[in-house]
This record gives structure tokens, C-alpha cells and sequence, in this order.
């Protein structure tokens, strides 16, 4: 009995060392020591975010609400004219700008619209707006003064269908160059294949451009749509000096006339939620975008 006593309790001994042991090597479930993450913090979110304005603010450049203003908020600057434009509401997000053969106009030069200062870009709206099958539709130009086309010239070419087709939305936009001395050798980009879309509801348009690869894309609904995305990296984008805005027109279209031409009237439609960040944005975030509008976020 004395020898079985002695090594049952041995074996105990040993069972109880093994077992510390084997507590001490339990696996850490958190080796970085990451902080803990809430599942409600992401309720709500559509992508993790829970409006646009969480998107890429710190390289957001210029924004229009149009919530009962007309003031672009990062600068403040108020147009230094508008015509026929009023607010209206059933917007993607507030209040929009409802334009009747109307206009903004700023006679200022941006600061972050500087030569020096923009070289990437992205364009982010959204437009409710009809063909009217005989003018095209400036929705924003940053424009040159007395020179036909501007730096960016966002552009829909609403005189291709009659306003009976509400399906169909062509994008035309151009940029001006190193070579844009007078105003000539743009570069431009056109949504000929995937055009189809629904004109009686908002619809989202994206330009984004990447000075370092020469690709000038085209969005639409959260898709890549323009034909002739790639541009080529000698021919790239130049910001002259000085420049205007315009939202809605072109100098001619405005009846501040530089040429004779009359393709462009003064924009019939509606147009919310104008963003321009100073590099390309990726993909995935331009998506987010869109479905945020969406859920009017």
C-alpha cells in the first residue's frame, strides 16, 4: 500500500505540472493587441460608411450640396451669377439645383483649381435631366476665359435622342493638355456602347483621371462605361491659368459668347451632390458612392 500510495501521488503531481503546462501555451486570439470592434459601429453603413461625406474627405477639393446654397464649401465662394435655378427637393441627399435653361456662374479663379496644384482628378455628381434632341448640355466646365473649351468640360451630349427616349444618356467629357495652349488638342472620352440608363430617376456620373497612367474613366450607375478610356501619358491634362466655374453652361450657352458656336443651350434638369477630389478614385470607393446616393446617405 505504501508503494502504490507513493506513486499515485507522483502521478498527480505530474498530471498538475502538465496541466500549467498546457495552459501556458494557450493560443492568444488577439496577438497584436488590436482594439475590439463593435459590431454596432458598422448598423447602418453601406460599405462601411455611413454618408459620402466619410469618402476620401481629406482629398476632397470642392463640394455643392446645393442645400439651400450655392456656395462651394470648402472655399465658400458664392456664384458670382445664377440664372433660372432654384432648390428643389427629392434629391439624392437635401436639396438639389433645379435649372430652367439656367446657370451658376463663378468668376473666381479656385485655389486648388491651380496649375500647380490639381494634376489627378475626379468629377462625382449626380443629374436628372431629359435629351432634348438639338443642344448639348455643359454640367460643369472648369472654364478659360475666352477660350471655347475649358480645363474640364463635363459634358452630355442631350442632342443625340429626342426627349421622348429616357434611356439613353451619352457622356462626352474633354480635357484640356499641355498642348491646350488656344484650346485645341484635347483629349476626350465617350460612353457610345453602355449608354442605357433612366432618365426619369438620378443618375450618378463619375470622370476620374490619372495624370501618371494617361486613363480617363468614365462612370455611370457604379459601372465603368467610356469606350476610350486610355490617353497616354504625353498628352496629359494641364490646369491653365487663369480659370472659372461654371455649372450648367459653357460662355456661350451662358450668353457670354467666345465663338459662334451654338451647340450648347443653358442646362434644363437638375443636378446634386457635386464632388471633386485631387487624385483617381478606386473603384471599389466609386461604387460606394453610388449606393450611398442610392440610400439618399
Amino acid at each position: 500500500m505504501t508503494f502504490i500510495n507513493k506513486y499515485t501521488s507522483s502521478f498527480i503531481l505530474c498530471l498538475l505540472a502538465l496541466s500549467g503546462i498546457l495552459l501556458s501555451c494557450k493560443k492568444d486570439g488577439n496577438p497584436n493587441k488590436l482594439p475590439s470592434v463593435s459590431a454596432g459601429d458598422y448598423a447602418g453603413t453601406i460599405d462601411g460608411f455611413k454618408s459620402s461625406d466619410e469618402v476620401f474627405p481629406e482629398r476632397l477639393i470642392a463640394y455643392w450640396s446645393f442645400d439651400d446654397t450655392k456656395n462651394e464649401a470648402k472655399s465658400g465662394t458664392a456664384p458670382t451669377t445664377s440664372v433660372n435655378d432654384s432648390y428643389v427637393s427629392g434629391a439624392v441627399r437635401g436639396k438639389a439645383l433645379s435649372l430652367a435653361a439656367g446657370y451658376l456662374y463663378y468668376a473666381n479663379q479656385f485655389q486648388k483649381f491651380k496649375t500647380d496644384s490639381l494634376k489627378s482628378w475626379s468629377i462625382s455628381l449626380w443629374v436628372k435631366i431629359l435629351n432634348n434632341g438639338s443642344k448639348r448640355t455643359m454640367v460643369f466646365q472648369m472654364a478659360r476665359p475666352g477660350i471655347f473649351n475649358g480645363n474640364i468640360n463635363f459634358a452630355l451630349n442631350t442632342n443625340g435622342y429626342p426627349a421622348s427616349n429616357t434611356t439613353t444618356l451619352r457622356m462626352n467629357p474633354t480635357f484640356a493638355t499641355i498642348n491646350s495652349i488656344t484650346g485645341g488638342g484635347m483629349q476626350d472620352n465617350l460612353n457610345n456602347v453602355l449608354d442605357q440608363t433612366n432618365l426619369n430617376q438620378w443618375v450618378h456620373l463619375v470622370l476620374t483621371y490619372d495624370i501618371t497612367t494617361g486613363v480617363f474613366n468614365n462612370w455611370m450607375n457604379g459601372v465603368k462605361v467610356g469606350n476610350f478610356p486610355n490617353r497616354g501619358t504625353t498628352n496629359i491634362y494641364k490646369s491653365w491659368e487663369p480659370s472659372e466655374l461654371l455649372i450648367g453652361a459653357n460662355y456661350n450657352a451662358a450668353g457670354m459668347p467666345v465663338s459662334a458656336d451654338v451647340s450648347f443651350a443653358a442646362m434644363t434638369g437638375s443636378v446634386d451632390e457635386i464632388r471633386m477630389f485631387n487624385f483617381p478614385l478606386p473603384d471599389a470607393f466609386i461604387k460606394s458612392l453610388y449606393k450611398l446616393g442610392l440610400a439618399n446617405k
